[in-house]
């Protein structure tokens, strides 16, 4: 059974997403790179795919999903009200897009196995411990589905890594190889920002039958 029990830094981030929320989509364009082109990698999905985007946030993203997935079935999952709220705003209503205000993780979806995961920027806010998050991302994929993750990677810059600490963002560096490890690799691209102020990637990998 999952832990539902809310953590002190589940409440820091909803906190710091009150307040992002409303400056989120004229922000970030300028700073999470990679988050349009990761979608145009993903490969051909079977008819009536089962999507879920994990911090799906002001649902950009699932703008992108459904225009390339016209037929899915998708499911937005984010742990900030307010955001969830612009993403509502945002996105047409449609009986085949289904918001969740849950951490990933705390609770069980109840829901069938996903063809395609998304995390877009969230993988590296996560808090909790790495085995449990590639184990609810495991249990979650079908067998053969895919997983497209984009986020930070890592930056040379000491300061840099603290500044993004202070914003809740892990740049150790560690996601990718645990990526490798956990998921086959299908596609991996890194790029640099701002003349390689930090480095971001793009990981698309297939689901492992057996951990």
């Amino acid at each position: 059974m999952r832990n539902s029990t809310p953590s002190h830094t589940d409440s820091k981030i909803k906190n710091y997403y009150r307040f992002h929320s409303h400056i989120y989509d004229i922000t970030r364009w300028s700073f999470l790179f990679g988050r349009t082109s990761l979608i145009t990698m993903i490969p051909d999905l079977p008819p009536q795919p089962r999507i879920l985007e994990i911090g799906c946030g002001t649902g950009k993203n699932i703008e992108q999903l459904e225009y390339h997935f016209p037929d899915a079935v998708i499911v937005g999952m984010d742990m900030s009200t307010e955001m969830l709220r612009k993403a509502r705003n945002r996105l047409q209503p449609s009986e085949n897009i289904r918001l969740v205000n849950n951490p990933y993780g705390r609770v069980s979806l109840n829901l069938d196995q996903f063809d395609l995961i998304l995390l877009s920027y969230s993988l590296t806010m996560f808090q909790a411990p790495v085995d449990d998050i590639f184990n609810h991302l495991h249990q979650d994929l079908k067998p053969g589905g895919y997983l497209a993750v984009v986020d930070f990677h890592t930056s040379r810059f000491p300061w840099f890594r603290q500044w993004m600490e202070i914003n809740h963002v892990n740049f150790d560096g560690h996601f990718l190889p645990l990526l490798k490890k956990y998921f086959i690799p299908s596609q991996i691209k890194t790029h640099r920002a701002y003349l390689g102020l930090w480095t971001y990637f793009q990981f698309i990998g297939r689901q492992v039958y057996k951990l």
